[in-house]
């Protein structure tokens, strides 16, 4: 079935079936690999994508259930005023290790500096907690967050 979606920005056209969720959509139908696929179950945040601004699980989001709304995916988020923010305090403090969960992470970011934009440690702690870095960037994570809000440490 044709499902018309707006993603980054543009109006998209895809065949699909209205369960197949967003996150092989965008990875195998409109070639954007950004977006990862990390646990599949929705509990590691790789695939964190901006729904209508909110943070949410590609992998576990029907395809349906994005139809008429902004989707932003990492290939698009600095062209967010607070999306910009983050991936700028990313690269300033060098976050990233292996850099795997590291879109879901700034997607996730955005989201919260979205909805708070001076969050206190809890807001952060709270607002990432889906998110999982094998790495254990979590301080980095943190900080940059911090910086992209102007709040400190």
């Amino acid at each position: 079935m044709a499902i018309s979606l707006t993603v980054n920005r543009k109006k998209r056209v895809v065949d699909a079936e209205a369960d197949k969720p967003l996150l092989w959509v965008l990875r195998e139908d409109l070639n954007l690999p950004g977006t990862k696929f990390g646990c599949g179950a929705g509990l590691c945040g790789a695939c964190t994508v901006l729904l209508d601004g909110n943070a949410v699980r590609a992998c576990q989001t029907p395809i349906a259930d994005a139809a008429g709304k902004q989707i932003t995916t990492i290939e698009d988020v600095a062209s967010l005023p607070v999306g910009k923010k983050v991936v700028d305090a990313w690269v300033d403090l060098d976050v990233p290790q292996c850099g795997y969960c590291q879109a879901g992470q700034i997607m996730s970011a955005t989201a919260l500096l979205t909805q708070t934009p001076k969050p206190t440690a809890e807001d952060i702690e709270g607002g990432m907690s889906g998110n999982i870095c094998r790495c254990a960037t979590y301080l980095r994570i943190q900080k940059a967050i911090r910086k992209a809000a102007g709040v400190a440490a």
